[in-house]
């Protein structure tokens, strides 16, 4: 007989008794049910039978067809192999459990992460359109050959947008700079007296306002900001300040001026997919920080957005945008400065509209907004889909390490004449059995973890169970798996030959498998290279932590919103300093912390400045207390002195400034940039900014920047400071509850995101060496299990427990070694790459390898421990029984 031609003998008989007594049988001639039977007992041989079987089934086949009835044949033989597996899941319960376990972890870490990467791409979706919105770009020299990224342009540059370049259809800008008022202020409605403080203070255009269609839900957007003095709030702060009222026409009052805002319209919220968090909308109508500065372009404060007319060319309008600024209004106002050097930087500038979906993904510019990094997002995305494919590895080992207990099975379908493909088919049901099992255990897994990693990620995931997409998904995901995870195990044991299952030769072969070892390498290798990644992160973390930055971060108290005690500063800072607890106090809202409030600006050497380029350097207002109570270390020069009146002209540079500006000996020399100052002090470099990047020039000179107090503290009964500062807050401030946090704090804020990416890494790893030593833990059994009479027999000729448990984790043992030899360059590739966006870093040294190394080694070896000693110490006689 012709074995291609054979069907599963179930299929025919299935066909027989349930179709042809009823719909068929007036079709076809006689009682073929008792035809059947009779003819069927007349067959003499197991064989003959079998070819009657395919001879009933092709002649009832075109009856079955026309009857719609033929697709029932295969529901049924499916329905056959599912309970199958079922029953073989049932019986080899470990095995099983390791498959969907270690399935079920990969699915919910890859689910997990999918949401996560979903949820980073969808940032701005809503705002995206043909013609825009975008957002203004320019890349430019800031520093001696080095180019940066800035999204800050002068006040006058929308209009001139407008004006001049009649592809732009609308343009807007914002402004969200503490040092003109944004970003936190304390904030009351005008019939009260009780101040609360908010962040997500920003100057906005009525023209942003409308480019960006923000939904209004009380109020009119055309006009609601182009009153001056006027307010745009959100929804959740029309609730939170008017509960059942009408918030438009109401007043605020800000920082304890007597200036009233006024609502113009309520908002709804920003959506948390936006790179724009704003709660209050301040009016850029009348507003003008000092004389002149709505129509000056050398200072540049405003992010800018646009959109085009319809079918215009992006990266042309960008182009004529830039020489049209630089020949316009650029190179003029320059010129009139009295600045050189500058024809180069402009030249070379390159200006982009930057699609608003790019931006948050976008974190090349410092614009303090949130941003992730696409870099990051795709290697999470990467490492689930590996931790998935380790998953798959151990379906595939396990698969195909038992081949010798299904070669029986095998050998005997086929000598009944089961064709291969039928085989298979068997198999990758059974594949897509424990897939799905897998998909349904790694779905509820997910939904358990997801407070965890929304904790971890600083997300507020959701779960989607009432999305279209996650059944049908979920039934897609387990076919993927199932066939993937299948297809080798199932041709692999599909190939096996009867005459060699009958020598024993499959059994033999069983015990040692090439492919094998590779995917365990495999396994161990990803599982290390995450380890090692995870070491280096914390170790770059760690080294951030706790470099000497040049300041003292320890112990200051940093007390919020002070700016609201007016002229009763210096007498707080009196009373505060009667505190035993308290070393120092100083007043001042600049902080050497990422974040934080910063004024730019450009100094010249005395009478150079239309000789020499200037230097860029940050202008910080401070009291004649900050030096000292930061611990700032002075190296030549003295600090202020709050007795010399000449010290409101003095300044103290950092280190950094004084080699920009070329100074040997920079005490008493004079620069200036709008004013003259006489450097009286030079102190250390200190890190104030990431350390991505290097320290940049920065001066002090004496001022008020009042809005915070730094405050430090000797004593280390923090609870008792913290009450005795609270009290006199309290005295000077009653309407204002008292708010503050520790520097420390903040500057460890500042690194959130290296933390978050550690502790994704983390958990990561921690999912990749669980699933592998899942995988690890089946293969240690089932080596147990072929090798038991070995194992028994090596055992009563007087071999030792440490013999036994030797000879069987040597092998696994390499293969971790190997592991390492390959995961070991790789890390070091990866993790010298990632470091490259820093400019102060650790070292990534030997001991980190020798550490991640063992650690996967440990882990590996108590894993095949377990099974190598209960090997070792079981009873001979009870595995040799049977010989």
């Amino acid at each position: 007989m012709n074995r291609k031609h054979t069907i599963p003998p179930r299929a025919a008989r299935w066909l027989l008794l349930r179709f042809l007594r009823n719909d068929l049988a007036e079709e076809v001639e006689g009682d073929l049910e008792e035809k059947f039977f009779a003819e069927l007992k007349h067959q003499s041989s197991f064989k003959a039978k079998i070819n009657y079987w395919y001879q009933v089934f092709h002649y009832l086949r075109p009856f079955a067809i026309r009857k719609n009835k033929f697709t029932a044949i295969y529901y049924d033989m499916y329905q056959n192999y599912f309970r199958i597996s079922w029953r073989g899941l049932l019986r080899q319960k470990m095995y099983s459990a390791i498959k969907i376990g270690g399935l079920a972890i990969g699915v919910a870490a890859c689910f997990l992460i999918s949401l996560y990467v979903n949820d980073e791409l969808s940032y701005d979706k809503n705002f995206t359109g043909e013609n825009g919105p975008y957002r203004l770009v320019v890349e430019a020299e800031i520093d001696n050959g080095k180019t940066g990224r800035t999204v800050d342009f002068p006040a006058p540059a929308t209009a001139a947008l407008k004006n001049d370049f009649p592809e732009v259809e609308q343009a807007g800008r914002y402004l969200s700079s503490a040092l003109f008022g944004a970003d936190e202020n304390e904030i009351r409605r005008s019939d009260r007296n009780e101040n609360q403080h908010e962040s997500g203070f920003v100057y906005f255009d009525q023209e942003l306002l409308e480019l960006l269609n923000l939904p209004v839900i009380a109020g009119n957007a055309k006009y609601a900001l182009t009153e001056p003095n006027s307010i745009v709030i959100t929804k959740r702060k029309a609730e939170k300040y008017f509960p059942g009222e009408d918030a438009v026409g109401k007043t605020f009052i800000i920082n304890n001026n007597k200036k009233l805002f006024k609502v113009g319209a309520v908002i709804d919220d920003f959506p948390a997919n936006s790179h724009l968090q704003f709660d209050f909308l301040m009016t850029l109508s009348g507003v003008e920080f000092w004389p002149g500065e709505q129509s000056w372009w050398m200072a540049s404060n405003y992010q800018i957005y646009l959109t085009l007319k319809p079918g215009t060319d992006i990266q042309k309008t960008a182009d004529k945008i830039k020489w049209g600024f630089i020949e316009k209004y650029y190179k003029p106002a320059l010129v009139a400065s009295g600045a050189v050097g500058f024809e180069k930087i402009l030249n070379t500038a390159k200006f982009e509209l930057q699609p608003m979906n790019e931006i948050y993904l976008d974190g090349s510019v410092y614009d303090g907004l949130p941003h992730s990094d696409i870099r990051f997002i795709w290697l999470f995305g990467a490492i689930a889909v590996f931790i998935v494919i380790i998953a798959g590895i151990n379906f595939v080992n396990l698969s195909t390490a038992r081949s010798a207990n299904r070669a029986k099975e095998v050998g005997l379908r086929k000598a009944i004449g089961s064709h291969t493909s039928h085989l298979i088919k068997q198999f990758l049901t059974e594949s897509f059995l424990f897939s799905l099992l897998a998909i349904v255990a790694g779905i509820i897994m997910a939904w358990l973890l997801l407070p965890y990693f929304n904790m971890l990620a600083s997300k507020s995931l959701t779960f989607p169970w009432t999305v279209w997409w996650l059944v049908p998904g979920m039934l897609a995901s387990a076919l993927i798996i199932g066939i993937l995870a299948g297809l080798y195990p199932a041709f692999y044991l599909s190939s096996f030959k009867p005459v060699n299952v009958l020598k024993g030769s499959v059994s033999k072969g069983s015990k040692s498998s090439a492919t094998r070892s590779a995917l365990v390498v495999f396994q161990f290798t990803t599982s290390i290279v995450l380890i090692i990644s995870t070491v280096v992160i914390y170790r770059q973390m760690n080294y951030m932590l706790n470099k000497k930055l040049g300041f003292e971060k320890d112990q200051v108290l940093l007390l919020q919103g002070a700016n609201t005690l007016g002229d009763k500063i210096p007498a707080f800072k009196s009373e505060l300093l009667k505190l035993s607890q308290v070393q120092s106090v100083s007043v001042s809202d600049y902080l050497p912390v990422r974040g934080s409030k910063r004024d730019g600006n450009t100094f010249y050497n005395e009478g150079m400045e239309k000789i020499e380029r200037g230097v860029a350097a940050q202008k910080w207002v401070v009291d004649a207390d900050y030096i000292k109570t930061l611990g700032m270390k002075l190296v030549s020069g003295r600090d202020f002195n709050p007795d010399m009146t000449s010290d409101s002209a003095s300044i103290i540079i950092n280190q950094t400034m004084a080699g920009q500006l070329n100074l040997e000996n920079p005490v008493g020399k004079v620069i200036q940039n709008w004013q003259k100052y006489t450097i009286i002090g030079v102190v250390e470099d200190f890190h104030f900014e990431s350390m991505k990047e290097n320290i940049t020039p920065v001066c002090f000179v004496v001022g008020m920047s009042p809005s915070m107090i730094l405050v430090k503290l000797r004593s280390e009964n923090m609870r008792e400071a913290i009450a005795g500062i609270s009290n006199v807050w309290n005295k000077f401030s009653p309407n204002q509850a008292v708010r503050f946090n520790f520097l420390d704090e903040r500057y460890k804020a500042t690194y959130a995101d290296v933390e978050r990416t550690g502790g994704i890494f983390t958990t990561f790893a921690i999912l990749a060496i669980i699933v592998a030593c899942l995988g690890l833990l089946g293969l240690s059994a089932f080596m147990v299990e072929q090798r038991s009479k070995e194992i028994s027999i090596r055992m009563i000729l007087g071999a030792s427990v440490r013999n036994v448990f030797r000879l069987l984790t040597q092998n696994f043992v390499l293969l971790v070694l190997i592991s390492f030899v390959i995961a070991a360059p790789i890390a070091w590739m990866l993790m010298s790459k990632w470091l490259q966006d820093f400019i102060y870093k650790t070292d990534i040294t030997w001991d980190i390898f020798v550490i991640s190394g063992s650690c996967a080694l440990m882990v590996a070896l108590i894993t095949v421990s377990y099974q190598a000693i209960r090997a070792a110490l079981a009873n001979p006689v009870t595995n040799l029984r049977s010989e």
